[in-house]
C-alpha cells in the first residue's frame, strides 16, 4: 500500500461524516455524534499526515508551497471545528458553519488528491511511498484513540482501528439499601431520620 492509498481511506471517511453531518435534522444526540466523530477523525488524520507526508514534502523545494498551502488549509478546518464545538447545535447558525466546515473539507480532499499527491508522487521514492504509508496508517489509529479518548460518545474499533459510537454505559438500577448501611456508608452510627 502507497502512502495516497491509506489517506484516502480517511478521505473517504471524512467525506461520509461531512454529508450524513449536514444532512442530520431534529436528532441532536446523533447529530452531536456525529460531529464529535468528524472530529475526531479530521484531528486526527491532520496530525497524522502532517507527520508522515506534509514534514517530508517541505523538505524538498518542490513540496514547500504546496506542503505549507496544505497546512494553513488544516489551520482553517481547525478554526472551524473550534466555532462548531459548542453545547446548542440546533440554531441555523451552526448548521450553515458545519456546511462551510463540509465545503472546506470537501475542497481539501479533492485540491490533496487532484494535485498534491502527484506532486508528492515524483518526490518520494517508491519505497518511502510504503514506508510512510505503515506510518500514516499506524499514526491515525493512535491519534484517533487519542482524541476519542477525550469524549465519552466516541472510541476506536480495536479491530479496524476505525472511530464508533462508544458503548453507552449501563447504570445499575436503584437498590434501596437499609438506612443502618446508608448510615455506614456516610460515616455515620446512626441512620438519617426523615420526617
Amino acid at each position: 500500500m502507497m502512502i495516497f492509498d491509506a489517506i484516502r481511506e480517511s478521505h473517504d471517511l471524512q467525506r461520509d461524516l461531512c454529508r450524513k453531518l449536514t444532512a442530520s435534522r431534529g436528532d441532536m444526540a446523533a447529530r452531536e455524534l456525529l460531529f464529535l466523530q468528524l472530529k475526531v477523525e479530521l484531528m486526527a488524520h491532520a496530525a497524522a499526515e502532517e507527520r508522515h507526508l506534509y514534514v517530508h514534502l517541505l523538505m524538498e523545494d518542490g513540496g514547500l508551497d504546496a506542503s505549507r498551502h496544505a497546512l494553513h488549509e488544516h489551520h482553517e478546518v481547525d478554526e472551524l471545528l473550534d466555532d462548531l464545538s459548542v453545547r446548542n447545535k440546533k440554531q441555523e447558525v451552526w448548521i450553515a458553519t458545519a456546511k462551510q466546515l463540509s465545503f472546506k473539507v470537501r475542497h481539501h480532499l479533492k485540491e490533496e488528491e487532484s494535485k498534491f499527491f502527484q506532486l508528492a508522487g515524483r518526490l518520494l521514492s517508491e519505497t518511502k511511498k510504503q514506508q510512510l504509508a505503515r506510518q500514516y496508517a499506524k499514526e491515525i489509529v493512535r491519534m484517533r484513540k487519542h482524541y476519542a479518548a477525550e469524549y465519552q460518545t466516541v472510541a476506536v474499533n480495536p479491530a479496524s482501528g476505525l472511530l464508533k459510537p462508544a458503548k453507552p454505559a449501563v447504570d445499575k438500577p436503584a437498590t434501596r439499601g437499609s438506612a443502618s448501611a446508608g448510615a455506614q456508608l456516610r460515616g455515620k452510627s446512626e441512620p438519617r431520620r426523615t420526617r
